[in-house]
């Protein structure tokens, strides 16, 4: 395993813009966990904790309060980001509906020239089944723009490369226009990935779910090149034009 990860190119940050506090995990956490490996940086951003509208077990107990949901969601998602060698920033701003003001677009803003990101991964622009995700996208989108400037030009204020950015897979990507473009093998590292999955107790219901997504994408991956060797891949969409020198 460590002869391929060395053949990883490494970026040197990563952010990932996660809606709720497990969405990072379902979708990306491979990615992250491949990136830390090979000594990158990463940090996961979680504009709220999902505790009204993605914590259903944790409402199935008698008693229970908003405030111990958030409480028991941090936790999970702070485990799951240890585990994948990454930073965990919360802005928790709530959700259902998640709406993200001027404020917090200036933190995310913030933490876009703190973190100098190669690679940022978001949600998808669209996605008809959950309200919070497309918020998230367009937020992370601006708020990259904003970090960047016009372009390279000099400005008032600091500003940072445009980072390569990337679209992690909706639930159900076919409803979403989501179409994969880049496939990633996670397959050294889904012993890691399996164990950040199960660090998300509130939604356990997710975790088979999921694994068998990153089965699927392994044998649709075959039909670009990959051997019977990969096993586990995250399907990503590139957002934005890639700079090459050949083809």
């Amino acid at each position: 395993m460590r002869r391929r990860l060395e053949l990883i190119r490494v970026a040197r940050s990563m952010l990932v813009i996660s809606a709720h506090a497990a969405d990072f995990v379902w979708r990306a956490s491979g990615a992250v966990a491949l990136h830390t490996g090979v000594g990158g940086e990463a940090a996961v951003v979680s504009l709220s904790y999902g505790e009204r509208g993605e914590s259903g077990s944790l409402w199935r107990r008698p008693g229970q309060t908003i405030e111990a949901v958030r409480r028991i969601r941090r936790e999970e998602a702070e485990a799951a980001a240890s585990i994948l060698g990454a930073a965990f920033i919360p802005l928790d701003l709530g959700d259902y509906p998640l709406a993200v003001d001027e404020e917090a677009s200036g933190r995310l803003v913030e933490i876009f020239i703190e973190t100098a990101p190669d690679i940022l991964l978001i949600h998808a622009p669209e996605d008809p089944f959950n309200p919070d995700h497309p918020v998230a996208s367009e937020a992370s989108r601006r708020a990259r723009l904003l970090a960047m400037g016009a372009g390279g030009a000099p400005a008032a204020f600091p500003t940072i490369p445009p980072p390569m950015m990337y679209a992690f897979e909706p639930h159900q990507p076919d409803l979403c226009r989501f179409e994969p473009d880049t496939f990633l093998d996670i397959t050294p590292v889904w012993a890691v990935k399996e164990k950040a999955l199960q660090a998300m107790g509130a939604q356990a219901f997710l975790r088979e779910h999921y694994t068998e997504r990153a089965r699927q994408r392994a044998f649709q991956s075959r039909y670009a090149g990959a051997g019977s060797e990969v096993e586990y891949v995250e399907a990503f969409q590139r957002l934005t034009p890639e700079m090459r020198s050949a083809l």
